[in-house]
């Protein structure tokens, strides 16, 4: 049986004398609760300056609500409120059970009203309403002031932990300032009954304080410094005891026992400031000595990790109580007046918590001020965006699949009613653990180690994100994604796979993807040559209930069909089938995932409370952001996040680049100095290491919008993931988009269709004349000055980018291999354009950009400069069952992207190089 345990059966409860917010998220106070280590729970000032000012813990709503326009004092109280709320739900099982005996937690009112009576009742009923708990505490100090503020709150029903009482005549007039305030309450008409107090009669600090005061006497020598000796570390236990038997006789008094038949409580004698501050006494000294029948010790943690260690307890409170009214004695003769010191002690009390609550206030309002200053002017019109969102209560709707959020065609109502299941993912995928689980222990039995993923945009960019931040588990399978329809990267990928060990995964929401299909049809046929009619049991697909995949797959033999929700769109789908399967396969625990995005789902559900909603906040920073002319929000990651920028670039351009508008994601794009950024950038930073701290703050210091989001580690990754879906969707009901359709994509399909169809008529691919050829490469595209003086391609590409303009950004769009090569050389044309024009710029590789950032490239804003690159096959691949090649449907695939871009006037050339020619760009 543990020490706590036998305390309370004792008849003691402990009190954790702290609060965390780390110790409420990890499940550290709940397992304590559970462990009945702790019964209760105070706080203080100075609790709260250690858990807020020293710690990040908070930090995230410390941001919101700097975002959101709250000052310091606001702030302060919506964070401990929240905590003081959050851990009084844990203890409401045990205050239900215990009939409202323990299970309490404490919030003290503002030091600065200790001497303020209207001003300490006025703050207790305002936190009583607040907190709005039956097993909540406030704690009102023990001053004279304090006294008729006891009497006023118990009469109002509300429950008060009396604080810092230090001498037994200030004590018994706490207790005659509880009874007071029932025999208030029951002369009105009211119940008494159920009105809890406790009076908190401190003790290690009286020791301090005496026992200084004793070793001066000591030092000076004498006939005293003997009886000084003798009274050293006994004052405050003595001072405690005879508390307990003044305790005694108060509830046992006539007054109280007329109260108690109408159901008043006795007030609980509660022994605070119990830490041992000499090291020269018991490191459990105060709660050894002081078990009591009906009472309460309140225990720092470090007190109670001793405690639970090597404490015994045994009831000694009346021991010796004849010594301790002569030690009083002794101690008066001494001179040492306990009158003088409990008031000093008291006096010192009372600005030591005054003092912590200040500093208090003094840190938020640094870190305040630092958040905001990321926000630049856009300041004032987020905080009053946030309040326009509290009073149409938008987050609350958008939870009730309200569309007109988002648009008022009914067209667009009825599409976006159909698209909001992302909202409950984190809680209704909680149902496929178990089965996934189940389905991967039947893949490892069946020997199957790798997972080649086949999929394109949505359906591959959350699994993507998953396996490069994440990577896969020791129990887990590897798993390789394939994109793309470019010859040379898809028999990459045919020379990674292992047959007979290889599961494949065809995900397509729609079950109509033409890359997908094709490429399943590529290792369907392969599959046969090495596994013969076992190979259905290679493959798995993952799409909706009723898409032709479906058929495919049970006609096939696949191992698995998945049909994943059908009322989420694709690039919402990280946390469904699409996103779980392959992490269920790389052996990521999928329970985790979704507590923490569960987690962050009922966060981004505050509407009310919109500061503390982070999603929400991020969205209004994004769209207002854009709405102002920054519509280039530009992605900084440290190198472990670095994956989720492709994600990203999907969600923000895919859902906002439509009509006309749009939100252009910048994504790994090389750092250049800061002159080189324009004005209509919009930075967030995801910070894990803190890399980029310093680039950040220079960003803020030289004017531009910078926020930074923090990721506590990569695990809480699905977190992220629901945190940006819902930014996504606020900031484009900002901008007045649907963000839940793609228009403008189907037109790229249509026209790739047509190029194949003309193919295999003419069995030649038809493609525009050349605007610019020379051995080195061709130019195709729209036509521009100064073209025919242009030598070479660098020169092309400098006059080409030059007819940009401030807000334009330049997109790298290659239909090439993407692998370290090309992605080096890509990105260092991205720098040279970055640092030639000043725009921003983003790279792409078709055909996969089309289901990303395709969408926003045609249906957005005409601020785009597009350079597309293709380049000739060295070698090319059949798509088995049809007459064309892997190679022309890519290049189709760029015809018609190309195509599709000059229909709606976009600036756009097209540099196609021969097979083998590097893609080395000097600009000069």
């Amino acid at each position: 049986m543990s020490s706590a345990i036998k305390l309370k059966l004792l008849g003691q409860s402990i009190w954790y004398d702290n609060v965390e917010r780390r110790l409420i998220q990890d499940g550290s106070l709940k397992a304590m609760i559970e462990r009945r280590e702790v019964y209760g729970v105070t706080s203080n000032p100075s609790i709260f300056e250690k858990a807020i000012a020293q710690s990040q813990d908070y930090d995230d709503d410390l941001q919101t609500m700097s975002w959101a326009g709250m000052d310091a004092i606001e702030m302060f109280y919506k964070l401990a409120i929240q905590d003081i709320q959050d851990v009084a739900d844990l203890f409401q099982p045990y205050y239900e059970a215990s009939g409202g005996e323990d299970g309490f937690v404490s919030l003290e009112v503002n030091p600065n009203l200790a001497h303020d009576t209207a001003g300490t009742v006025d703050e207790v009923m305002w936190l009583w309403r607040e907190v709005n708990r039956p097993n909540l505490m406030v704690k009102i100090p023990a001053t004279q002031a304090g006294l008729p503020a006891i009497s006023k709150c118990i009469a109002a029903g509300v429950n008060v932990n009396v604080t810092l009482i230090f001498s037994r005549k200030r004590y018994r007039a706490v207790m005659d300032a509880y009874l007071a305030g029932l025999e208030q309450r029951l002369e009105s008409g009211n119940d008494i009954a159920g009105i809890a107090s406790v009076a908190s009669f401190f003790v290690s600090r009286l020791e301090t304080k005496a026992d200084e005061l004793l070793r001066a006497v000591i030092g000076a020598g004498g006939e005293d410094a003997e009886t000084a000796e003798k009274l050293l570390g006994k004052i405050a236990v003595d001072n405690t005891r005879l508390a307990y038997r003044d305790y005694q006789q108060t509830f046992q008094s006539d007054r109280y026992l007329r109260l108690a038949k109408a159901g008043g409580q006795r007030q609980r004698p509660l022994w605070a400031s119990t830490s041992t501050k000499d090291k020269a006494y018991s490191d459990i000294k105060y709660v050894s000595e002081l078990v009591a029948e009906n009472t309460v010790n309140t225990i720092p943690p470090r007190t109670l990790a001793a405690f639970l260690d090597h404490g015994d307890p045994k009831i000694r409170i009346e021991e010796d109580l004849a010594q301790a009214e002569m030690d009083f004695e002794l101690l008066a003769g001494l001179g040492i007046s306990m009158d003088a010191v409990t008031q000093a002690l008291e006096d010192e009390g009372v600005q030591k918590f005054a003092d912590s609550f200040n500093l208090l206030l003094e840190s938020i309002e640094s870190r305040r001020t630092g958040f905001r200053a990321g926000l630049g002017h856009l300041a004032e019109g987020i905080a009053a965006k946030v309040d326009t969102f509290r009073a149409d209560d938008t987050i609350a709707r958008m939870h009730r699949n309200d569309p007109t959020i988002w648009t008022q065609t009914k067209p667009g109502q009825e599409e976006i009613q159909k698209r909001l299941g992302w909202l409950n993912l984190p809680k209704e995928s909680q149902g496929l653990v178990d089965d996934l689980s189940a389905f991967v222990d039947d893949c490892r039995q069946a020997g199957l180690k790798q997972v080649l993923l086949l999929g394109m945009g949505g359906s591959s960019l959350a699994p993507e994100t998953m396996s490069l931040i994440l990577g896969n588990k020791p129990d887990g399978m590897d798993l390789a994604i394939l994109d793309s329809t470019i010859p040379a990267q898809v028999r990459q990928a045919d020379d990674w796979v292992d047959y007979r060990q290889t599961l494949f995964i065809v995900a397509s929401k729609s079950g109509t993807t033409s890359e997908t299909l094709a490429l399943f049809q590529y290792f369907w046929a392969e599959s046969e040559k090495h596994l013969g009619e076992e190979r259905g049991d290679h493959f798995i697909a993952i799409t909706d209930p009723g898409s032709s995949l479906v058929e495919l797959g049970e006609t096939h033999g696949f191992r698995r069909v998945f049909t994943a929700n059908p009322n989420v769109g694709g690039r919402y789908s990280a946390l469904t089938h699409f996103g779980m399967v392959p992490a269920a396969l790389m052996g990521l625990d999928l329970q985790e995932l979704l507590d923490q995005a569960e987690r962050t789902a009922r966060q981004c559900s505050r509407s009310s409370d919109l500061e503390l909603n982070l999603g929400a906040l991020l969205g209004i920073f994004i769209g207002m952001g854009a709405l102002e002319g920054k519509d280039k929000l530009t992605l900084l990651a440290d190198q472990e996040l670095a994956p989720l920028g492709a994600w990203l670039e999907q969600l923000v351009a895919e859902s906002s680049g439509k009509e006309g508008t749009g939100i252009v994601p910048i994504a790994d794009e090389p750092q250049v100095a800061l002159n080189n950024y324009g004005d209509d950038r919009l930075f967030v930073y995801l910070r894990c290491s803190g890399e980029q701290d310093e680039f950040v703050s220079n960003l803020v210091n030289k004017g531009h919008q910078a926020i930074v989001l923090r990721v506590p580690d990569t695990s809480s990754l699905a977190a992220v993931f629901y945190r940006w879906e819902l930014a996504v969707a606020v900031a484009c009901s900002l901008i007045g988009v649907n963000a839940f359709d793609q228009p403008d994509v189907q037109d790229n399909k249509q026209r790739t269709k047509q190029k194949i169809a003309d193919y295999l008529e003419n069995k030649q691919l038809k493609e525009s004349e050349a605007l610019w050829a020379r051995d080195d490469g061709k130019v195709f595209g729209m036509p521009f000055a100064g073209l025919d003086a242009c030598e070479n391609l660098p020169e092309i590409i400098n006059a080409f980018i030059a007819q940009s303009k401030p807000g334009d950004y330049i997109a790298v769009n290659a239909y090439v291999p993407r692998d370290e090569t090309t992605e080096r050389e890509l990105t260092h044309l991205r720098k040279q354009i970055l640092l030639k024009t000043g725009r921003a710029t983003t790279l792409g590789f078709g055909p996969r950009f089309l289901h990303s950032t395709g969408q926003l490239h045609k249906g957005g804003a005409n601020n785009g400069l597009f350079i597309q690159i293709t380049q000739d096959d060295q070698e090319d691949l059949d798509i088995p069952g049809k007459n064309y090649s892997f190679g022309i449907l890519a290049r189709a695939q760029a015809q018609g992207d190309l195509e599709a871009l000059l229909a709606r006037g976009r600036r756009v050339i097209r540099i196609h190089f021969p097979a083998g020619a590097r893609l080395d760009f000097e600009l000069g």
